[in-house]
């Protein structure tokens, strides 16, 4: 039971306002008709939040980069809806939970457990959920990133590169150099099937076959190559451990 419910608390508690008080009660006058309670106002703040958390939680996780890496594998072997989109993102959620696996058992242990046998106030725990992914985006972003974006306000140019830095720079600053590293990825995955259609192409004008399209005659070539070379393990298994 605790394995099923400690993503969906995570992430409830991951994105969440830390500063609320939900014992408390305050009603807001709304004139004659009636009044707005504090907790009205945080449930529609947590109905907020929940619809946000998917697209706000995978921001601080691998899967920019993984879900980039196969899609730009997907154009490279030339089929445009094969594995549809919905398995390139099924794919890339799975291989990230394998390998955010011991951040979200950190954040689990250190910060919503104890909150949970309310050994810490929410805000506290807040914090230390937090660190777990700070310091994972922390050893993966480029330094160079990092001061170039914190250059951009008056405030933190002086910031130091540390778990601790303001989340405000560490989490855009994470997301570039994710995105940047899956193009570097995705340019080396690319080359061997631009060396097939290369060839392919010399061979049809040799031949005389210019209107031959090389992409349609090239596509078997490389899905039996990606086939031999045993492709989407190898591409799984080279992201994995470019994290451990």
């Amino acid at each position: 039971m605790k394995v099923v419910i400690k993503p969906l608390v995570l992430t409830a508690i991951f994105v969440g306002v830390p500063s609320l008080a939900f014992s408390q009660e305050l009603a807001f006058s709304l004139g004659d008709n009636g009044s707005l309670s504090a907790r009205t106002i945080q449930l529609f703040a947590l109905i907020t939040v929940l619809s946000l958390a998917p697209g706000l939680a995978i921001m601080v996780t691998c899967f920019p980069f993984i879900v980039t890496v196969l899609s730009i594998l997907r154009q490279a072997i030339g089929l445009q809806s094969a594995p549809p989109n919905m398995m390139i993102v099924s794919l890339a959620l799975f291989l990230t939970y394998f390998v955010m696996e011991p951040v979200f058992t950190a954040a689990w242990v250190e910060g919503l457990e104890p909150l949970t046998k309310q050994e810490l106030d929410v805000e506290a725990a807040f914090i230390k959920t937090l660190e777990p992914f700070r310091a994972f985006m922390a050893s993966r972003l480029d330094p160079d990133t990092f001061f170039e974006m914190a250059a951009l306000r008056s405030d933190t140019q002086d910031i130091e590169l540390t778990p601790n830095s303001s989340l405000s720079v560490l989490i855009p600053s994470f997301l570039l150099s994710e995105i940047s590293r899956a193009f570097q990825v995705g340019f080396l995955v690319f080359l061997p099937f631009l060396i097939i259609d290369l060839v392919v192409a010399a061979v049809l004008m040799s031949m005389g076959m210019m209107m031959v399209p090389p992409a349609i005659v090239s596509l078997p070539f490389k899905l039996a190559f990606f086939v031999v070379a045993d492709g989407w393990s190898l591409i799984a298994g080279s992201l994995v451990r470019s994290y451990f």
